[in-house]
């Protein structure tokens, strides 16, 4: 660890208590072989976090308002993106994950970079406002993270990948579905229901693909993962922003 990581831990325990941030310290010393063999592809695993691949979206106290907020207003989400997709298209943009870029993969944002993206408050207002009432201000979504339309064009594909840690979890409100549209994660495969959401630790491999004739659009959401405490998402954003001004 760097100086800047020791003397921001060390703030946090002088708040939170010396041990409240042990999970995360053992995360930055540990090997990578020390974990699931399906999350061997992903950066950082803090241990004690459950290795459950697929989750129930409304199991977790924390996370089932989300939930059940944006299936309440599902209908009108999926006709604000029909009528931004048909009529502002300009506002989509290819898809950049860690890994790679993909055209057949098109994104539009409602959060980045650690803030609301203030634009799509006008083009899909709906989710927007959803999203910041019960994820943002309740700060419940991972601020390392985003949250975005995510729209894959038909016969596109999401090649067998792990992101880069379970301590966020991913939300998924299935928007607009055809036939031929699913998911595999750590071998298992669900397809999404409109309307519903899925949840899942994407740390574990996965996969997705849409064999359909129209596009297919989930709305996703990164949450903190239920089990991490408030100390702990303290320290991992302190932590991780200062990996990344480091690695430029």
């Amino acid at each position: 660890m760097t100086p800047e990581i020791e003397r921001i831990f060390q703030e946090i325990k002088n708040i939170h208590g010396e041990h409240s941030i042990e999970r995360v310290e053992e995360m930055l010393r540990l090997n990578r072989k020390q974990r699931h063999p399906l999350q061997a592809g992903a950066k950082w695993i803090m241990p004690g976090i459950s290795q459950l691949p697929w989750h129930d979206p409304y199991g977790h106290p924390e996370i089932a308002p989300v939930v059940r907020a944006f299936e309440a207003n599902h209908a009108t989400i999926k006709r604000e993106l029909q009528e931004a997709w048909t009529g502002r298209s300009e506002e989509f943009s290819d898809y950049e994950h860690y890994l790679s870029r993909q055209a057949d993969w098109q994104a539009l944002y409602l959060f980045r970079d650690g803030a609301p993206v203030l634009p799509s408050a006008d083009i899909v207002p709906t989710a927007f406002k959803v999203l910041d009432e019960y994820a943002v201000q309740t700060e419940k979504i991972c601020p390392l993270l985003e949250s975005h339309f995510s729209t894959l064009l038909p016969g596109a594909s999401i090649s067998p990948h792990c992101d880069l840690w379970n301590f966020s979890i991913n939300l998924h409100l299935a928007v607009d579905i055809p036939e031929g549209c699913g998911i595999t994660v750590a071998g298992e495969t669900r397809q999404w229901e409109e309307g519903s959401c899925l949840l899942f630790d994407y740390s574990f491999e996965h996969e997705a693909w849409n064999k359909g004739t129209r596009p297919r659009t989930a709305l996703l959401v990164d949450l903190w993962h239920p089990e991490t405490t408030i100390p702990e998402r303290a320290a991992l954003v302190q932590v991780i922003t200062e990996i990344r001004r480091l690695m430029g």
